[in-house]
């Protein structure tokens, strides 16, 4: 009989899937790293569950211990699964900007949910990366994920997401492209194609607010690049330790209205009910014109499901309050 132990052995081994519609003015094959087929609905699932693990086996994470996270709802969705198979609780931080579905999801399986203003400095005592750290200081028996700093997070990508893509391309992937937040995934993956093939180029995905792009350029981090965004799960106004700016050949940037619009034409165009990340993904993608030739293999990374976004990017009340839809 074919089953799984338990739902942690379900993540991993998602499908590549060819973009059709909407990449049609590429003259390459573009496939999408369709990492919604996780149980969390999320890619974070597979460095929620590799963190876990290597903290377990440091002592880090102790019998009955709690977990605490900063988070913008799909790493947590990730660390809660792991959480009840393993028999720990979870404490999760997110910033008011996330959507009410993915603080909904998190109370759905058992984890607490302290919601935090966004518009603060990420040293303001109030932000959820402040708030987080000093939950873990004061909380008894508990662990801070820090999913930012944490090598098990590009680990996770690297000894996964990243062989999958190449197997499944037969190695013949010649451009990831991905959404960057943490940068576990980007660094990760890029790390292991990099290594089987120097040649293959790594895309990120920023969004605009966020200091990504004119960093990796200019080696500045500017106070000026960081404005309050719309876009989830992409971009920071800190630099994460997981970002490996060395591996990434090179950014673009998506306007929030084109992250909301391009989610929607995923859904309708192309059968793909997605998170926000994949609609500046794809938009992406498509500002990467010039940079591709008819041989080539585009691998682009969708992060999580679009049933967290059906209040905000899928409601056509919220997107024309933002001038995003006529």
């Amino acid at each position: 009989m074919q089953y799984a132990k338990n739902i942690l052995e379900t993540i991993g081994n998602t499908p590549l899937v060819k973009l059709n519609k909407l990449t049609q003015e590429l003259p390459c094959l573009v496939l999408a790293k369709y990492e919604t087929f996780n149980p969390g609905n999320s890619v974070k699932d597979r460095m929620a569950l590799q963190m876990i693990e290597d903290a377990e086996a440091d002592g880090r994470l102790k019998p009955g211990g709690t977990i605490i996270e900063g988070t913008s709802g799909n790493t947590g969705m990730g660390l809660a699964l792991a959480a009840i198979v393993k028999g720990y609780k979870c404490i999760f931080v997110m910033a008011d900007k996330q959507s009410k579905e993915k603080v909904d999801i998190l109370k759905a399986v058992g984890a607490e949910v302290v919601v935090c203003p966004t518009a603060v400095e990420p040293d303001d005592p109030r932000s959820y990366y402040s708030v987080s750290k000093r939950l873990g200081e004061e909380t008894p028996n508990s662990w801070y994920v820090n999913q930012y700093d944490n090598p098990s997070n590009a680990k996770a990508h690297y000894q996964s997401t990243g062989p999958e893509i190449w197997k499944q391309t037969e190695g013949k992937i010649t451009h990831f492209v991905v959404g960057v937040g943490t940068g576990g995934t980007i660094s990760g993956v890029g790390k292991y194609l990099k290594e089987q093939n120097p040649d293959v180029k790594v895309w990120g995905i920023d969004t605009y607010g966020s200091v990504f792009k004119k960093y990796h350029e200019t080696g500045v981090f500017d106070e000026n690049e960081i404005y309050p965004y719309v876009t989830e799960g992409i971009g920071e106004d800190i630099l994460p330790k997981n970002v490996d700016f060395d591996i990434i050949d090179g950014f673009t940037k998506v306007t929030d209205k084109d992250a909301a619009v391009y989610t929607q034409r995923l859904s309708k165009e192309e059968g793909m009910f997605l998170g926000n990340s994949a609609g500046a993904a794809i938009k992406g993608v498509l500002q990467l014109k010039e940079h591709f030739k008819p041989e080539d293999v585009v691998v682009v990374l969708f992060h999580d499901h679009g049933s967290r976004y059906v209040g905000k990017m899928f409601n056509d009340e919220w997107m024309r309050e933002l001038g995003y839809i006529e």
